[in-house]
């Protein structure tokens, strides 16, 4: 038998001489890229909201960071939506009411463009409907506000699709403490919180610890029985006393899990800089308005321009994302590790090469110009996520006896 030696040789030959560019842009659309966080929901309803034209974004769109032709153009195969319900919505009582609302836009988008989108409920349908050309849609609900105490609600929202839950958002909720909240009301999950931990793992639901307080993450760690995500969190280590990123231990706890660090686009995310700019502006126009007839008034409008264009913001980098990517590798694994954009959810804050969906392949790149195998891009295309899913998946089957 002719050995294949010479062959791989020539392949491999022919894989370094090509530029890592072009190569990434044949791994884009030959991987499954899955986009853990995707808020194009909240941006449809809240123009709904506001009165004016709702995009259609399985169309070009002239603004937000996603619509179905950049997504094809990026490779972008399964962006789990986003159904965010803003933490005041809670005290309202109108949290399902809000989450309900932007699951029935998305309905009406799969309605609409068949031939393009289908919802995806498991792991299996990604894979199917990446295969058929079309894009995989997944519901992931930040905020678990809208379960209003109720654990059937779990039951209900795992119904219309939801498959992975943001425990909490910006202030502290009936589940559980958020990183945002200097309360700390529950110093971690709350009873009823642990309960719905539990009932998410029976149902397959991913448990996200993206936006909870360190107390809780702990504490999940204690009682998943199932891999757990951070669908859009980046690295304390690079931005620090930032609580809303992952600190070290946590990185290594979630890979000893079984989980995935999906890492979010936000330069705020990635660098002290931009962090810290967000800071300075909040601190200096909040103080302005304050004294000068409030935010709205024509002097504060003023200075808000006025300040930002004498403060530029720092945008983070391409090198960036991969530096966080870099180091969830070097403290889990490259099994731990994949992308939670934040696309249309962290404003005009995005990296240099990294402002909507067309423009996955420039991070494949510097993925490719670091070292990473083409396997190891495909791990953190979306391998790793559909692996977390298919557990899920598979501990609910076995707690069901189905």
């Amino acid at each position: 038998m002719r050995s294949s030696l010479p062959l791989l040789l020539v392949l491999a030959s022919a894989c370094a001489a090509t530029p890592p560019e072009e190569r990434a842009h044949e791994l884009a659309q030959r991987f499954v890229i899955l986009d853990g966080h995707v808020d194009v929901p909240y941006r449809l309803h809240a123009q709904k909201q506001g009165g004016g034209a709702v995009d259609d974004v399985g169309e070009p769109t002239p603004g937000g960071d996603f619509d179905h032709p950049r997504a094809l153009a990026g490779g972008l195969d399964a962006p789990f939506f986003s159904i965010y319900t803003p933490s005041e919505l809670e005290a309202q009582g109108t949290s399902k009411e809000a989450a309900e609302e932007m699951i029935a836009l998305c309905g009406e988008l799969l309605a609409h463009h068949p031939e393009r989108f289908e919802l995806a409920r498991t792991a299996a349908d990604v894979r199917r409907i990446a295969k058929d050309g079309r894009i995989a849609l997944l519901y992931g609900m930040e905020n678990g506000s809208p379960i209003e105490g109720e654990l059937a609600n779990l039951d209900h929202f795992f119904a219309l699709g939801v498959r992975y839950i943001t425990l909490t958002h910006a202030l502290d909720n009936h589940i559980c403490d958020s990183s945002y909240d200097t309360r700390h009301t529950h110093k971690g999950l709350s009873p009823f919180g642990r309960e719905v931990v539990r009932r998410m793992n029976e149902l397959g639901i991913l448990i996200d610890v993206s936006h909870v307080s360190d107390d809780v993450f702990w504490q999940v760690m204690e009682l998943s029985k199932a891999p757990v995500i951070a669908s859009h969190s980046s690295l304390r280590h690079f931005v620090p006393g930032f609580e809303r990123n992952l600190s070290d231990e946590m990185v290594t706890a979630l890979g000893k899990n079984g989980g995935v660090v999906q890492i979010n686009f936000g330069s705020s995310f990635l660098t002290p800089a931009a962090n810290g700019w967000f800071g300075a502006y909040r601190q200096e126009t909040e103080a302005f308005a304050a004294a000068h007839g409030g935010a709205e008034s024509s002097e504060s409008k003023a200075f808000e321009e006025q300040w930002r264009a004498a403060h530029p913001f720092p945008f983070a980098s391409l090198s960036d994302v991969a530096d966080h990517i870099d180091r969830v590798v070097a403290l889990a694994g490259v099994e731990h590790v994949g992308f939670g954009s934040d696309f249309d959810g962290v404003g005009d804050s995005l990296p240099v090469g990294l402002k909507d969906v067309s423009m996955y392949p420039n991070l494949i790149a510097e993925l490719l110009r670091r070292g990473y195998s083409e396997r190891e891009v495909e791990l953190i295309c979306g391998e790793n996520v559909l692996r977390v899913m298919e557990a899920n998946e598979r501990f609910a089957r076995q707690r069901s006896g189905s």
